[in-house]
């Protein structure tokens, strides 16, 4: 029998492929590469910020069980058994023509961060009955919510029978106990009064209305892990259950009358996974409850989780807000296909102040492009059944019910809030994420990589004073800081690139080394490809530098290193650092992969005498 070419030979032809199969090669290479390990599963794998392991591989053995079906129990494939999402838009300043705008282009739920006294003239030319409100007026919440419904009232959107078309969406009511600071005292008080007096009126008046918003985007904001979010936000949701039922409000009631607010990020499969694992942890906690569904239909109103995804505030930047465009697309594109029943694209400006009319565009423009153009919202849950997927989503649950049952033991999330448990765990992983920011492991495109010194600050109108905006920690903020610090300065800090041998031999380092200093804003200037030791330090003269770096392969270190570094100081360069490991005579630090870059900029800014 002749053997096809393998380029012409089907799947079927070629021999299985196997784990052990696959451990075999692997070892091969790691062994190669100088790791010396039994098992290539360990050596591999990752480990999140809090906690949660990536393996390297996946295959059917990783699949935890069946996960359901779209629309039923435990309503990890879905809340509901058909596809689509809100696109919801949120609105800082009451701007009609920016409403009606959004509205008019496929915006279909609004997002209101406004005072009540604005609402009527926001929503003036709004069909209340054609669209979902969520209002975030925080203390104003009670205020906002009966300008609301009498604006439904007025317009004939609202009725007392139900068989009348009314105001749907989210009054805004806070679903937790507290800040993360543990402020419990009169505020907190008066949130919970207002969550009960709008869950009962919502329950018995106003059926298409959510009173309460179990906001976990906090937690993410304060530099959380996933599974910490999604155990703060279970948490904080029993929290609610157990305010709503105190108040007389039945379990049914209670779950009906909560939506909870989850972050997505640009990484899309830990955000699919997310938002699947939380939609089974409240299952969970719905069947603890005596709360359940029937399977293959949607179950007992609230059994099921509604969500609404935001794009992270965390994840953005100030520096380069281009790039925040691909951010929030990846993170839409994993909030949708991850079952969010309404996204919020942020627009890529957020961080510069209020976002103008073209960046609202193309954040409304990302959802409609994924939802008509690439179909995505046509296929549910099209992530389910993925080895890898399937397996993270149950790891992210197992970690967060841990999480949330640590929460339980200490009294629930008000305790937990008060006694500082929630607020160390979340600094404990920041300064993990922080670590790794810092080192550029967890790299920042346009601000840790490939920061564009040239570019062209943007401006833009100041949020309302009092506003949100802009509110935790930024996974840029330190670099950006340095950035700051880079432009005030009268002349802008520079580094000489002392390009040693061919560009073959330094282009590599030197580029390394040109992206490091550059994401501080410290300028480089490259000299030659020579090795005259005499002919680098003129180059560095000439350059106005007084900090140099050298940048070779290791061959070219070990013969030029030590008489280049000489030469430098000579010049009178205060600091010589090597791109890449080595001790060399005259050498004073190194920079490589994985070295702390935010500890070298730091450094060097020290070094020439600029105050941080």
């Amino acid at each position: 029998m002749t053997v096809p070419p393998e380029e012409s030979r089907s799947a079927a032809e070629f021999p299985p492929v196997t784990r052990d199969r696959w451990r075999e090669l692997a070892l091969g290479v790691l062994r190669k590469s100088g790791v010396e390990t039994g098992s290539p599963e360990e050596a591999l794998a990752s480990t999140t910020h809090d906690g949660v392991t990536i393996a390297p591989i996946y295959d059917a053995s990783d699949l935890p069980g069946d996960p359901g079906l779209p629309g039923a129990a435990p309503y990890v494939r879905g809340s509901r058994p058909e596809g689509g999402w809100e696109v919801r838009q949120r609105h800082e300043v009451p701007d009609p023509e920016a409403i009606l705008a959004d509205l008019e282009n496929g915006v279909t739920s609004l997002w209101l961060a406004l005072d009540p006294e604005d609402l009527p003239r926001a929503l003036e030319r709004v069909h209340l009955d054609m669209i979902s409100v969520t209002l975030d007026a925080g203390k104003r919440t009670r205020e906002a919510a009966e300008a609301l419904l009498a604006l439904a009232g007025e317009r004939g959107a609202s009725a007392p029978s139900r068989d009348t078309a009314e105001v749907s969406g989210t009054s805004g009511a806070s679903g937790g106990p507290g800040t993360l600071t543990g402020n419990l005292g009169a505020d907190t008080l008066a949130d919970a009064r207002t969550a009960i007096e709008l869950a009962r009126r919502c329950a018995e008046d106003h059926p298409g209305l959510r009173a309460v918003v179990v906001d976990a985007t906090p937690y993410h904001d304060a530099g959380g892990g996933d599974a910490e979010e999604l155990g703060c936000s279970v948490a904080a949701g029993v929290a609610a259950l157990r305010t709503l039922t105190g108040a007389g409000l039945t379990m049914e009631q209670a779950f009906g009358q909560l939506e909870f607010r989850y972050a997505a990020t640009a990484d899309q499969f830990l955000t699919i996974a997310k938002l699947r694992a939380a939609r089974r942890l409240w299952a969970r906690v719905a069947e603890v409850c005596g709360v359940s569904g029937v399977s293959g239909v949607s179950g007992v109103p609230g059994a099921a989780q509604r969500q609404h995804a935001v794009t992270s505030s965390a994840m953005m930047t100030a520096r380069d807000p281009w790039v925040n465009m691909l951010r929030t697309t990846l993170a839409c594109f994993a909030a949708g296909t991850g079952g969010a029943d309404a996204v919020t694209v942020q627009p890529f400006d957020t961080r510069l102040g209020l976002p103008d009319a073209f960046a609202r565009r193309i954040a409304r423009n990302t959802q409609s492009l994924l939802v008509e153009e690439a179909g995505v919202a046509r296929v549910i849950d099209p992530a389910g059944g993925s080895f890898y997927v399937e397996r993270l989503t149950e790891d992210l649950a197992v970690k967060a019910w841990e999480w949330f049952q640590e929460i339980e033991r200490a009294g629930g999330m008000a305790d937990a809030l008060a006694s500082g448990l929630v607020s160390g765990r979340l600094a404990a992983t920041w300064e993990r994420r922080s670590a790794a920011i810092a080192g550029r492991r967890d790299p920042i495109t346009g601000v840790s990589e490939f920061p564009d010194l040239a570019e062209r600050p943007l401006s833009r109108r100041a949020r309302p004073a009092g506003s949100a905006g802009g509110a935790g920690v930024h996974y840029a903020q330190e670099f950006e800081a340095l950035r700051d610090l880079a432009d005030a300065q009268e002349t802008r800090p520079r580094v000489f690139l002392a390009t040693i041998g061919p560009v073959a031999s330094h282009t590599a380092r030197a580029s390394f080394a040109a992206n490091l200093f550059q994401a501080g804003g410290i300028a480089t200037v490259t000299g030659g490809a020579v090795t005259d030791p005499g002919e680098i330090a003129a180059a560095f003269a000439a350059s106005g530098a007084r900090i140099a770096c050298l940048c070779s392969s290791d061959r070219l270190y070990a013969g030029h290193a030590e008489a280049a570094a000489a030469a430098l100081r000579g010049a009178g360069a205060i600091k010589v650092w090597l791109a890449g490991k080595g001790d060399f005579e005259g050498v004073d630090a190194n920079l490589y992969a994985g070295c702390d870059a935010l500890g070298v900029l730091r450094t060097t800014f020290d070094d020439l005498g600029v105050a941080r």
